[in-house]
């Protein structure tokens, strides 16, 4: 682990440098090129462990989840078989290479092709051919749902699309899985889902999302104050850590900052409730054993916001005072996306909290919008061939920290290689 912290309110920060890496402007061309995006495709999301989300989402034996991974060409079915173990397979007949599952999520114990009916258990097995009789001799030990690689970690099931993979899923995570082994996910089994296709290279999509620079100019309405203040007006983190190719981001929360005269509503729906963060939707009392994990605001800064937790390729989860959000950036061609965000909340036990989820709900639908509407105006700039380079600052370490893992992983022959 490389932790480095550095005084927002010195004349510059030192990330970029003290993580080792180059201060010069970066290539445009991985966020335009189809060539560069092929070998994305098979360089990166076809070798490294790809995070599918939590295991509340598979409850109970016989639940599953279908997940699309554009980027492989494939399609995910994920299932809670008798035992409570997790399996993941090719969601694909055997017979015609039909899809098999249709829905999202749901619950059952076998699936039917609705091609010809063929019938097979949760766990993968061929269990039932119409008119077998009239095939050749088939075996139907040969014929089950091709199985894919997935492994649990920390309540995050990951898939991994290599017939073998190369490394497992502990290698791959390396000292990030164990500095946040045992986060305790407060509200894990509760989520509001946003998703948006959006015209856009992933990559420009996750940056979005990885630095607070873009606070005071795109968000001066509705978090500006949140995240910037007279001692940092231009929002600069806290602290960096990076493990191989993930990283992580403390950022600047304002201690002073009090929802203004003018926001009625905010003001009425926060005035029961101490809230951990205005971006939230937990309240402080159930969230307190959340935020003393050590990994959590590792410096215990009073000037702590949120950590941005990115883990390799293309998953951020989000801790805050309030709880936990995750972004998928999910690329679907070289300047499309699609980004799937799942903000976890309580149960409303009252009015007030009720109100204030509302709230929260509405105002993050604002703030997100906010987010990703400047993302197709930079894809169009970036595709008209007008720039080459772009220079980036010390608080946008993690886009810089991205782009030179990304080309690590391409130009490595091995997975090792790729994570030495």
């Amino acid at each position: 682990m490389n932790e480095i912290v550095s005084d927002f309110r010195a004349s510059s920060t030192h990330f970029t440098v003290a993580a080792g890496l180059g201060t010069g402007p970066v290539p445009t061309e991985p966020y335009r090129s189809p060539a560069y995006y092929e070998l994305e495709q098979e360089r990166i999301f076809k070798r490294a462990w790809l995070c599918i989300g939590r295991v509340e989402r598979l409850p109970k034996p016989g639940s599953y989840i279908v997940q699309p991974i554009e980027v492989a060409k494939a399609s995910v079915l994920i299932t809670r078989i008798k035992d409570g173990s997790i399996k993941a397979f090719h969601n694909v007949c055997s017979h015609r290479s039909n899809t098999l599952v249709l829905d999202e999520e749901g619950t059952a114990n076998r699936f039917v092709c609705r091609y010809h009916n063929w019938t097979y258990r949760n766990d993968g097995v061929l269990a039932g051919v119409p008119d077998e009789r009239n095939f050749f001799g088939i075996d139907k030990t040969c014929f089950g749902l091709t199985p894919i690689a997935a492994d649990i970690w920390d309540g995050w099931i990951f898939v991994n699309l290599q017939p073998e993979p190369e490394v497992g899923l502990a290698e791959f995570l390396g000292d990030f899985g164990e500095s946040y082994r045992g986060i305790p996910y407060v509200n894990a089994d509760k989520s509001v889902l946003y998703v948006s296709h959006l015209n856009a290279n992933w990559k420009v999509i996750a940056d979005a999302f990885a630095e607070t620079y873009h606070i005071p100019a795109i968000h001066p309405e509705t978090i500006g104050s949140t995240f910037a203040s007279k001692e940092n007006p231009f929002a600069r983190p806290i602290s960096v850590q990076t493990w191989g190719p993930h990283r992580s981001v403390s950022t600047y929360g304002n201690p002073e900052y009090a929802p203004p005269e003018r926001a009625k509503v905010e003001r009425l729906a926060y005035a029961n409730i101490a809230t951990g963060n205005v971006v939230s939707a937990g309240s402080l009392d159930i969230m307190d054993i959340l935020v003393r994990h050590p990994a959590i605001n590792p410096t215990k800064s009073k000037h702590w916001a949120l950590d941005v937790n990115w883990l390799f390729p293309n998953f951020q989860f989000d801790v805050s005072p309030g709880g936990f959000w995750t972004h998928h950036f999910w690329p679907v061609t070289y300047n499309r996306t699609r980004w799937e965000a799942r903000f976890h909340i309580p149960v409303a036990g009252d009015v007030w909290t009720r109100l204030q989820q509302e709230h929260y709900v509405a105002r993050l639908g604002e703030i997100l919008l906010e987010d990703v509407g400047n993302t197709e105006r930079t894809q169009l700039g970036l595709e008209s061939g007008a720039k080459d380079v772009m220079p980036l600052q010390d608080g946008e370490i993690m886009i810089r920290h991205s782009l030179h893992h990304i080309q690590k992983w391409i130009d490595a022959d091995t997975v090792r290689e790729a994570l030495a």
